[in-house]
């Protein structure tokens, strides 16, 4: 495992508590000042100034996915329970204000516009879109051709891109009322993400394919020969010389990086991270760098360097990782487990100056 030797330390001083079963979620607040973590116990959990506080207790059933509002006001999560329940987050401790009942159908995904208290969530074949301050349903969308499988926010908040069976439904959030656009690939779309600038959306596919759209360009490019199922893809928010960003996608124990090349007739270089024994589980690349993450459940998490070789493996979780999460200024990354492990490390002192662009 990692056979490359690490140069300079990056992150050290963890800190590590322990959730009561299997990380499902972490996630930050926008400030950086909370790191929110759920399990499949049903449990949330906040950490704040290096103490973790209990949101919710423990419950039958897994809390899957969760969220924080753009404006940190709100936080949001929903589980195999079918409710979606969002909390005010104001001193001296959170409140309660709204569940949501969606059963039978499993609430895993979730996501807050990033420029409006609306809360995009899951219920089968269908997402719904909820205005928190007006405490109403904005939209019911119908996916239709199967449940949803993943949803994302592009970042000006103006359209929500849905995946599911034979592609990707995208909704203009101006006009809920306009047809969305259909974006198709040759079996089901199971993972997307938009690119920072909103430039792009690339959608991991169940045919063990790779397709890039460039937003406007009805053209996309499709990325083959994987050895299995695509599960995890992440932007780098910042772009390469070509003024594109970096691409990575994770398959098994692999990870690809993908940089646009100049010629258009070769479209996207792949490279191959190799290094974990186990599945790669999450992948994020840091704020403002090339640095790349990637979480297994070989118990390691490693971070590559320019996207490019390992600078450092980090630990803790000797059954494996599940999830981890940047603080939104790139100086700590949080960790799941699959044991419950919780880790955040900091950037070392030493390690401050090293470049990873």
């Amino acid at each position: 495992m990692f056979g490359i030797k690490a140069g300079k330390k990056l992150f050290d001083r963890p800190w590590q508590g322990t959730l009561s079963d299997y990380v499902t979620a972490v996630a930050w607040s926008p400030d950086g000042l909370t790191l929110a973590a759920a399990s499949g116990s049903g449990e949330i959990a906040l950490w704040k100034e290096g103490n973790l506080t209990a949101l919710q207790n423990a419950q039958e059933q897994s809390i899957d996915c969760i969220g924080f509002s753009f404006d940190g006001q709100y936080f949001a999560a929903g589980g195999q329970d079918g409710r979606v329940k969002i909390w005010r987050l104001k001193l001296p401790e959170a409140e309660l204000i709204t569940t949501l009942e969606n059963a039978p159908a499993w609430v895993d995904r979730l996501a807050w516009n990033p420029r409006r208290n609306e809360l995009a969530f899951s219920m089968g074949k269908y997402l719904q879109v909820w205005d928190v301050e007006a405490k109403e349903v904005v939209v019911t969308l119908n996916f239709e051709a199967s449940s949803v499988l993943d949803m994302g926010w592009r970042p000006n908040g103006e359209n929500i891109a849905v995946a599911g069976n034979q592609g990707i439904k995208v909704w203009n959030a101006l006009d809920w009322d306009e047809d969305p656009e259909f974006l198709e690939v040759p079996a089901a779309s199971l993972a997307i993400a938009w690119s920072n600038e909103g430039k792009y959306i690339a959608s991991a596919n169940l045919d063990r394919t790779l397709t890039v759209w460039e937003w406007g360009n009805p053209s996309p490019w499709l990325m083959r020969g994987f050895p299995g199922k695509l599960h995890n893809l992440s932007w780098s928010n910042i772009n390469t010389q070509l003024g594109v960003p970096l691409l990575a996608s994770s398959c098994a124990d692999s990870v690809v990086v993908w940089e646009k090349d100049a010629d258009e007739t070769i479209g996207w270089d792949g490279r191959i991270l190799e290094g974990h024994v186990g599945i790669v589980c999450a992948i994020a690349f840091q704020p403002g760098s090339f640095l790349l993450a990637s979480a297994a459940d070989d118990g390691f998490v490693g971070l590559w360097q320019k996207a490019k070789q390992i600078a450092q493996t980090l630990t803790g979780a000797p059954d494996g990782f599940s999830c981890i999460a940047w603080h939104p200024q790139g100086h700590q990354l949080a960790a799941g487990g699959q044991n419950g492990e919780l880790i955040v490390w900091s950037q070392s002192t030493t390690g401050k100056g090293f470049s990873s662009r």
